[in-house]
C-alpha cells in the first residue's frame, strides 16, 4: 500500500476494494453517503475522502489522445448561487467527443478557467492528436487550432443537430451530476467528477464489468498518494 493511493490509510484494503467495486460497477456511480451506508464507514468524511482519492486515479498518465474527427464544444455546469444570478455563477466545461459513424467514440472533459483562445487550444493539444479535424460551433477561439497542426470545420450557429455528440454528453453529464450527487459537485472538485464520468463512459462497452475494477486497482497502485489537506485545498 505504501506509495500508492492507499498510502497510510486506516481503512483495510478489503474495504478499499469493495469501494472500488461499487464505484465502477454501478452504472451511475455512488456518492459518499451511499458508500458510507454500504461499507459501514465511521463517517461521511471517510467515504468522501476514499471516493475522491479514487477519482484522482481515474486519469491514466500518458493515455492515448482522441483522433480522427472530434466534436468540441463548451457547456455550463451548476445552478445559480444565492445572490448571484448571472452566467458567472456557473462553471465552464469543455467536451471533446470522437465521431465514430453515427455514434460516439472516446471523450475528454475538463473544467475551464476561462473561454479564451489559448485556454481552448491548450485543452485541444493535450487531448486531441495533431492532424485530427476539430468540429466546432462559430466560436472563433477554435480557429486558433489550425496554427497547431489541426484541421478545423467551423459550423456557425451550430446546435444539438450539428454537434449531436457533445450535446448528448453534456445532457447525460448534467443528469448524472443531478441524480447521483443532487447537483452538489463542488466547483473546486468538479474536474475530478468529470474524470469519473469520462472513465466510466469510455469503458461503457466493456464486455466484462470486472475489467473496470481491475483497471482502477491497477491505476491506484501506480499513482502517488494525495493527502486529505491537498484534496480539500485543490482548485
Amino acid at each position: 500500500m505504501a506509495g500508492t493511493v492507499f498510502h497510510r490509510s486506516k481503512i483495510s484494503l478489503r474495504l478499499w476494494y469493495r469501494a472500488i467495486w461499487w464505484m465502477t460497477n454501478q452504472k451511475v456511480g455512488i456518492n459518499a453517503m451511499g458508500l458510507q451506508r454500504l461499507l459501514g464507514l465511521p463517517s461521511y468524511q471517510t467515504a468522501w475522502t476514499m471516493l475522491h482519492k479514487l477519482r484522482r486515479a481515474m486519469v491514466r498518465p500518458g493515455r492515448e489522445q482522441l483522433c480522427g474527427e472530434v466534436e468540441v464544444d463548451g457547456t455550463l455546469i451548476g445552478g445559480m448561487r444565492p445572490g448571484n444570478h448571472s452566467r458567472k455563477a456557473k462553471e465552464t466545461v469543455i467536451i471533446a467527443a470522437e465521431v465514430r459513424g453515427n455514434g460516439i467514440g472516446r471523450i475528454r472533459i475538463a473544467r475551464l478557467p476561462d473561454e479564451n483562445g489559448p485556454t481552448i487550444v491548450k485543452f485541444v493539444k493535450e487531448n486531441v492528436a495533431t492532424g485530427s479535424r476539430i468540429i466546432s460551433d462559430g466560436e472563433w477561439a477554435y480557429c486558433w487550432t489550425t496554427k497547431h497542426g489541426y484541421e478545423h470545420r467551423r459550423l456557425p450557429g451550430a446546435g444539438h443537430k450539428e454537434l449531436p455528440r457533445v450535446h448528448r454528453i453534456a445532457a447525460l453529464l448534467k443528469r448524472w451530476l443531478l441524480g447521483t450527487f443532487q447537483g452538489r459537485a463542488s466547483p473546486h472538485q468538479l474536474e475530478h467528477y468529470l474524470d469519473e464520468y469520462a472513465f466510466r463512459f469510455n469503458r461503457r462497452h466493456s464486455a466484462i464489468r470486472g475489467q473496470l475494477f481491475y483497471r482502477l486497482v491497477q491505476q491506484c497502485a501506480g499513482r502517488e498518494p494525495t493527502p486529505y489537506h491537498a484534496m480539500i485545498s485543490s482548485s
